[in-house]
């Protein structure tokens, strides 16, 4: 496993497991089990997922020490603002049965709100609650904002990336301000692994579509959270970590960009009515 540096010292594994869309408590389970078995160290959940007490659980069952492991959770929108995101944390911290997290996001950068909800991750930050402040979905105006705002800039962004979204921009405003990225939906929701370019260049490697835009990830310095509930793709997307991409392959991929979401655009005015 390789590890970014945050801002703050604090080494994040740069892969985990995202456990979005999770809501089998036993399939849940099972999944983070064999992620842990697999050399996984860190899980990515939010309480929309409703599935934090099962993290907790998993993680209590494995065994590992809990500082070998890295757990990230987020605020959801409707709880954002200063008071209300203090007391979504305590929910969040009681469902998973920790007495600390490693990373906590605010989830969408909502009107009117996340500067506020930037400020209590701040508090829990400086309360020792949390390791790291970070956001997610977050582009250039709303860090801008927080720039201005804030005492402590976030350490992590968490967005949408892939071949075919892949932000340049932000990550390079990003990058300036030691801010590091996290990529979810990072195989593009399965979509880009049907590339014909993607399958030639696995075709060569001897490795899966997967396990090529993994490695193109983590060698651009993105960390990255696949999910999955399959063992042996779990399994698969670990093991990255013993090939390197070479220049020209690096570029087949960049080049695939088109700016195609699958998810929501935070920079949308009404983003917001999506989740409703």
């Amino acid at each position: 496993m390789e590890f970014i540096t945050l801002a703050n010292g604090v080494k994040m594994p740069q892969l985990g497991l995202g456990v979005y869309k999770m809501t089998d408590p036993k399939q849940t389970l099972q999944a983070i089990d064999e992620a842990l078995k697999d050399g996984y160290r860190a899980i990515d959940t939010a309480s929309f997922y409703n599935n934090e007490q099962q993290v907790g659980e998993a993680v209590r069952a494995s065994g590992i020490a809990r500082e070998d492991l890295f757990i990230t959770t987020k605020v959801w929108n409707d709880d954002q603002g200063y008071d209300s995101t203090l007391r979504a944390f305590e929910v969040s911290l009681k469902k998973l049965n920790m007495d600390y997290l490693d990373l906590y996001l605010t989830h969408w950068p909502i009107e009117d709100k996340f500067v506020d909800t930037y400020r209590a991750i701040e508090r829990l930050y400086e309360q020792k609650l949390i390791r790291v402040p970070g956001v997610s979905n977050h582009h250039q105006k709303h860090l801008a904002t927080l720039e201005r705002e804030a005492n402590v800039m976030p350490m992590v962004n968490q967005i949408e990336m892939h071949p075919y979204l892949q932000q340049n921009e932000l990550r390079a405003y990003c990058a300036e301000r030691n801010i590091a990225i996290t990529a979810w939906s990072p195989l593009g929701r399965g979509v880009v692994l049907d590339d014909e370019v993607l399958a030639e260049i696995a075709k060569r490697y001897g490795k899966t579509p997967a396990q090529i835009i993994l490695r193109w990830h983590v060698q651009q310095n993105v960390i990255v959270i696949p999910k999955s509930v399959t063992p042996s793709r779990i399994k698969s997307n670990i093991t990255i970590f013993d090939f390197e991409l070479c220049d020209e392959d690096m570029r087949l991929l960049s080049n695939l960009n088109q700016n195609k979401r699958f998810g929501v655009n935070p920079e949308l005015p009404d983003f917001a009515k999506h989740f409703k």
